[in-house]
């Protein structure tokens, strides 16, 4: 049986992950728990200003549901390459491989970014307001930090796999940012539609 190629994302490597993917499945990691305590530097915040972003933290009793992304062969080498660049930039990550149980049955092995624990960026124990108002005040070269949390609180409530602290959290933002409640609908529709054309391009290359 030829290897397969699998990538687990359950942040913004779900609704962006900028590399041709040929398969994207729903699926679930164990020991491990989704959460704002990285500080973005970069692409979310600034070193002046960092922002927060979604690492895993290691945890015995936790559990994390998101996609499992498949690469084909050919494509693999390019792709984790630039996955690298982007995740490993400032080694706050280590990259580990994960068994990841998909929604339809099957069990595979798929590299994932699990936060260091010891690293300077490391941001774990915030509460939720101090998550809300680092948040709703930083952005980075890639746009608003609140944008990261809106898409992926969007992405996740389309996959039927709605988290409700990150779903308490952008509310929280929300109200500091003075935006009005609409707006998370116009979010959820703009995240729907993105999966459609990401599953529409996955389908064609399968």
């Amino acid at each position: 049986m030829p290897p397969e190629y699998w990538i687990f994302a359950y942040g913004s490597l779900m609704w962006d992950p900028q590399v041709p993917v040929a398969e994207t499945v729903v699926g679930r990691v164990e020991g491990y728990a989704r959460s704002f305590c990285l500080r973005s530097v970069q692409y979310r915040g600034t070193v002046e200003a960092p922002g927060l972003v979604l690492g895993l933290d290691p945890c015995a009793e936790g559990s994390c549901s998101g996609v499992a992304l498949r690469f084909d062969p050919d494509q693999w080498p390019g792709a984790v390459a630039e996955i690298r660049r982007r995740e490993l930039v400032t080694e706050a990550y280590r990259e580990v491989e994960v068994p990841v149980a998909l929604v339809d049955g099957r069990h595979v092995q798929a590299l994932t970014y699990v936060m260091r624990q010891d690293h300077w960026q490391y941001a774990g124990g915030l509460s939720g307001i101090e998550q809300a108002r680092i948040i709703a005040a930083a952005r980075g070269k890639r746009g608003p930090n609140a944008d990261y949390l809106f898409n992926t609180v969007a992405h996740l409530d389309h996959l039927g796999l709605p988290d409700a602290a990150l779903s308490d959290l952008a509310a929280q933002v929300r109200v500091l940012i003075g935006q009005p409640p609409d707006c998370g609908a116009a979010a959820d529709q703009a995240a729907r539609d993105g999966s459609s054309r990401s599953q529409g391009s996955a389908k064609r290359s399968r």
